[in-house]
């Protein structure tokens, strides 16, 4: 399998992304995952499945409103019933879903229509019935009105109108998640596209970032990079800093970072609909011992799951390398989740498969040569304020895994402007300032001021956990295959 990073421009004279195919080989992996179910049909409310389905998009202000919806029959073309003008903007631009009947007649495959928009319209307005009596119509022309339904989400009275139309509605989101779960190459190179944004995002913040600015600063900055670089939405900039690193409040901040901090971000946006979930952590200024070595037991945990990413490998085999939740602070995997982590990446940000102690042990998911996922990393430092997280995507290849997630992780950097003494550069591996008035601070402090003895106590502290070693590790297992 050829990874490769292109340009957003349409050439003549280079084989690049391929649109139309993409359409079409989304669309029959969607009909042979409908195929493989006992459905007769699936009705989606979900954007990312109807664009997966029908490749129309109206923008992400609609996304959380439940108001389109489409519907696919066995070997049957798509409907979407869209927005106000949207459908009549469909049926101009978009000639894949042009299924009129060949003499001048109006396209089929795009209508107009519109659900409850969350409840807002009157009850009594009749819209769920009249929703429901769409896709009942369409059930009843295609000889399936007696054959289950799936539906990925909807609205109460729109379940309640299509019961009362007779129609079997059972859940369908696993026939849309099923036909996701391997990505075309098409979708490989997107995806791959998506990373290669964020990898300029991170160039800009790495830059950036310094004491004195806040942690919306940072969201600002990378949000900047991406819509500039021609992002179709920024669904969220994670800003992390100093002591909120630990435990992770998962949003950011107005907090101002300071030196010395740790400062860790996820950056997740969508090119043409594909995704990125990508953390990386920094020092700002400065990183203490307590820093720098849960950075390299994040990175370690990183490195022993991305050497056993191969096809036939289970996502059980992977969590198994991650420590239990109990080993740093937790109770359980419930109040741990999503800290050692792992999910599918594509249109939507949490896709199959999963990988958790909480599920993946008792109910493992083969990996497939064509998958693509994020795994991440988390380990709160002995200081019990900061924290390293790390996050890196992945291919499944023939023999392995590539990493398509580029911004150096290997070591902790440390950002900021260099300082400088009377006796030459500051050293960047030391204590942080606000904790020197502890004994144990200063004498830190004391002996982080000889790189050598930096280096050496660094080595025998960790276990060998050097970050040479763990970079050697990486190239392994992203390589050796």
């Amino acid at each position: 399998m050829a990874i490769r990073t292109y340009g957003p421009n349409a050439v003549d004279w280079e084989e690049r992304i391929d649109l139309d195919r993409l359409r079409g080989q989304r669309l029959a992996r969607l009909h042979a995952s409908l195929n493989r179910s006992e459905l007769g049909a699936v009705l989606s409310f979900d954007f990312a499945n109807i664009r997966y389905m029908t490749a129309t998009h109206i923008g992400t202000w609609a996304m959380d409103k439940l108001i389109r919806f489409a519907l696919l029959v066995r070997d049957g073309a798509p409907v979407v019933w869209d927005f106000g003008s949207a459908a009549r903007h469909h049926q101009l631009y978009n000639p894949w879903l042009d299924y009129g009947d060949g003499e001048g007649g109006p396209p089929t495959g795009a209508r107009a229509g519109i659900s409850t928009l969350r409840g807002a319209f009157h009850p009594d307005a009749g819209i769920a019935e009249d929703v429901a009596a769409k896709i009942a119509a369409e059930l009843r022309d295609h000889g399936l009105a007696g054959e289950p339904l799936g539906v990925d989400v909807a609205e109460m009275p729109v379940l309640s109108a299509l019961r009362a139309e007779g129609v079997d509605v059972v859940d369908g989101q696993q026939v849309f998640l099923e036909a996701r779960r391997i990505k075309t190459g098409d979708e490989i190179a997107l995806l791959t596209q998506a990373c290669a944004m964020v990898d300029a995002a991170y160039e800009e913040l790495y830059g950036y970032l310094r004491p004195g600015v806040r942690e919306n600063e940072c969201v600002g900055v990378v949000s900047k990079v991406l819509y500039d670089l021609g992002s179709e939405y920024v669904e969220g900039v994670n800003a992390i800093s100093g002591e909120r690193c630990s435990p992770h409040p998962h949003v950011y901040s107005d907090r101002l970072i300071r030196p010395g901090d740790p400062a860790f971000f996820d950056i997740l946006h969508s090119h043409l609909g594909y995704r990125t979930c990508y953390y990386r952590t920094f020092a700002v200024g400065s990183a203490s011992r307590a820093q720098r070595d849960a950075y390299v037991r994040c990175r370690e945990y990183m490195d022993e799951a991305i050497a056993l990413v191969r096809p036939g490998a289970t996502t059980a085999d992977i969590v198994r390398v991650w420590p239990r939740a109990e080993e740093f602070g937790f109770a359980d995997e419930t109040a741990a989740f999503a800290l050692q982590y792992g999910h599918g990446v594509g249109l939507s940000i949490w896709e199959k498969p999963i990988f958790s102690r909480l599920v993946s042990p008792d109910h493992p998911e083969v990996l497939q040569e064509g998958m693509v996922f994020a795994l991440e990393t988390y380990w709160p430092a002995a200081d019990g304020w900061s924290a390293a997280r790390i996050e890196e995507e992945l291919v499944v290849t023939a023999e392995g895994c590539e990493v398509i997630t580029k911004f150096p992780a290997e070591e902790l950097l440390v950002a900021g402007r260099k300082y400088w003494t009377v006796g030459g550069e500051l050293n960047t591996r030391r204590e942080a300032q606000s904790h020197l008035n502890t004994g144990d601070g200063v004498r830190a402090t004391t002996r982080d001021r000889s790189p050598a003895d930096t280096g050496d106590r660094s080595r025998a502290d960790t276990g060998d956990r050097s970050p040479a070693h763990t970079s050697d590790r990486r190239r392994t297992s992203h390589e050796d295959r």
